[in-house]
């Protein structure tokens, strides 16, 4: 997408290149590939719709590096309020399988407030996995009202609300392959 084209479409400024989020995605499946080297295989529990992006990526470089990966896939609902999250939370869809006894690594497109993955990784650790850690490509630290483990972090970022890169805006954005800012006019559109 050239310049002109985001910028026409919303975005007053890109805080995440594609080269970076390729490079950022390439050095966190190093780590997890190293940190789990002696594991038979990994599950990956992304939550959709966000993190369906980053969790492609990730695991098609972690492929090459780290045990072999499943992929498994979760629908929350939390109740928002404009741009922010409440942290009341209920599954839409839950994981296809049991994950007993499995090492899990959740993959968020971003942590903000914590409060949804919070709430994931308490139902998940009920669940009896073996292990359960994060990966979040991005992390909002001024908005964090809940702290969570989250073992693996790519970018920290403003408080400014993001899109791209599986981040929406009333459903739109997500295709974009970076991150960015919206215009102020963006929030007025339809």
């Amino acid at each position: 997408m050239s310049d002109a084209t985001w910028h026409s479409a919303g975005i007053d400024r890109v805080i995440l290149t594609e080269e970076q989020i390729r490079e950022k995605t390439e050095e966190l499946a190093k780590l997890v590939a190293a940190d789990y080297a002696d594991a038979e295989s990994l599950l990956l529990v992304g939550v959709l719709k966000g993190a369906v992006m980053f969790m492609a990526d990730f695991a098609r470089v972690l492929g090459r590096y780290g045990p072999p990966v499943e992929l498994e896939f979760m629908a929350v609902s939390s109740y928002v309020q404009g741009t922010t999250s409440s942290g009341v939370v209920r599954i839409l869809k839950d994981l296809d399988r049991e994950i007993a006894g499995r090492d899990v690594l959740v993959i968020e497109d971003i942590v903000d407030s914590g409060l949804t993955l919070s709430w994931l990784l308490k139902y998940l650790k009920t669940r009896s996995a073996a292990s359960v850690d994060v990966v979040a490509l991005m992390r909002k630290p001024a908005a964090i009202k809940v702290q969570v483990p989250v073992k693996y972090v790519g970018f920290d970022l403003p408080n400014d609300f993001v899109v791209g890169y599986g981040l929406d805006y009333r459903e739109r954005y997500r295709e974009m392959p970076f991150v960015g800012v919206l215009k102020p006019s963006a929030y007025n559109t339809p």
